[in-house]
């Protein structure tokens, strides 16, 4: 039987993927131990609220600067995105997204582009980590294929430039940073884990190790939420194939297949990222799947004609053994060169729910004016 010192007994570079999993688990319950969620919102009700976003990426200075103006180390970020936004932000016990880069003060190396017209680089100073901070948002992936723009040290820089400041990350495929487990502060458990396509990441395409983790989190935790980085890119990536999909030479995996393993195997939450699109939602035996919540805040080097300017916010209210009790979605939209606002137009609800209904037809998910979602096994109590 292993123990928790069992983890000093593994040699440098073991290979040992059962021990070297569950010493994952539990080197980053003791650094999380006394990391409280920072959110203003822990609910008093016995639910909590889980936001997420999608990609995220505020500015880079690598090659040259590219930045917003207004976005300064002591600037309030609601003068950005708008007060409304900011305030949605704060309402969340749990606010999650995808940090599509690194965040660091190394100077490389960097990953070589052969071709500018398909590949960047992005390295971020990290004041912006602060300033995600000051919106509330306490949790982040770290398994997309910007994360290792400056190899593995800018990886692990931006890892430990983020948990220096309380806010959890996961993604690496390192011990301690696989997965975390955050404590709310009525101390509800809940674990994280993260997927992607490239390396030096935790394998979307390895259903059964993904399972393992998400077990291990469901033996951990009270709730499970799981991010991945997935699929193919751009306005003809809308649909959810429930295939493999292959993008610039890569197999960027079947995001449905795995979505419903890891569902399979504990997973409460599903949000997915990558395709730089939105996509359809799915509830898959009464929990949730997003399956590409676009760009957030991209500011730059990225493409934002339409519909890759729509940023959907998922808003997943839980009961404290993660069943779903109501799901909302809120619009925003990025205007070049990249800082999301409240869309009054609601863009992103009106094209997911349309890609829902042609994804999803049999699953019966309705979505109201305001957003909320209507489907068999939201809010059920037993």
């Amino acid at each position: 039987m292993e123990s928790e010192n069992d983890c000093s007994l593994l040699p440098p570079g073991g290979n040992s993927v059962i021990l070297s999993r569950r010493c994952s688990i539990l080197a980053m319950m003791a650094l999380t131990a006394g990391l409280t969620a920072s959110s203003t919102a822990v609910s008093q009700s016995g639910t909590y609220r889980i936001i997420g976003v999608g990609d995220t990426m505020m500015g880079s200075d690598y090659p040259t600067p590219v930045f917003e103006a207004r976005l300064t180390a002591t600037a309030d970020p609601a003068t950005i995105i708008g007060r409304e936004l900011a305030a949605l932000l704060k309402t969340g016990d749990i606010v999650f997204a995808n940090y599509e880069g690194t965040i660091h003060g190394l100077a490389g190396p960097a990953k070589r582009c052969n071709d500018p017209r398909l590949c960047y680089v992005f390295r971020s100073p990290p004041f912006h980590a602060e300033t995600l901070k000051r919106l509330g948002f306490n949790l982040v992936s770290l398994a997309n294929n910007h994360s290792g723009d400056f190899g593995d040290p800018g990886r692990v820089a931006t890892f430990e430039t983020f948990r220096r400041i309380g806010v959890a990350a996961a993604g690496p495929d390192r011990d301690g940073m696989r997965s975390t487990v955050v404590r709310l502060r009525d101390g509800t458990r809940v674990g994280f884990a993260a997927f992607g396509h490239n390396p030096g990441l935790l394998w979307l395409t390895d259903i059964k190790r993904a399972q393992e983790v998400v077990r291990d989190l469901r033996g951990a935790s009270d709730i499970v939420l799981i991010s991945v980085h997935a699929g193919a890119e751009g306005a003809n990536a809308l649909r959810v194939t429930r295939a493999t999909e292959n993008f610039v030479g890569e197999n960027r995996g079947n995001v449905w297949q795995f979505a419903h393993a890891v569902v399979d195997a504990g997973a409460d939450v599903v949000f997915g990222h990558g395709p730089h699109v939105p996509r359809a939602v799915e509830i898959y035996r009464g929990k949730f799947i997003a399956y590409s919540l676009g760009n957030f805040w991209t500011y730059g080097r990225f493409n934002l004609r339409p519909p890759a300017n729509l940023a959907p916010i998922a808003d997943v209210e839980v009961d404290k053994s993660g069943r779903i009790r109501s799901v909302r979605i809120h619009s925003a939209i990025q205007a070049m060169p990249g800082v999301p606002r409240i869309d009054p137009d609601q863009a992103a609800l009106k094209l997911i729910a349309r890609l829902t209904a042609e994804d999803f037809p049999e699953a019966g998910i309705k979505f109201l004016p305001d957003g909320r979602v209507s489907a068999p096994g939201i809010g059920r109590t037993n």
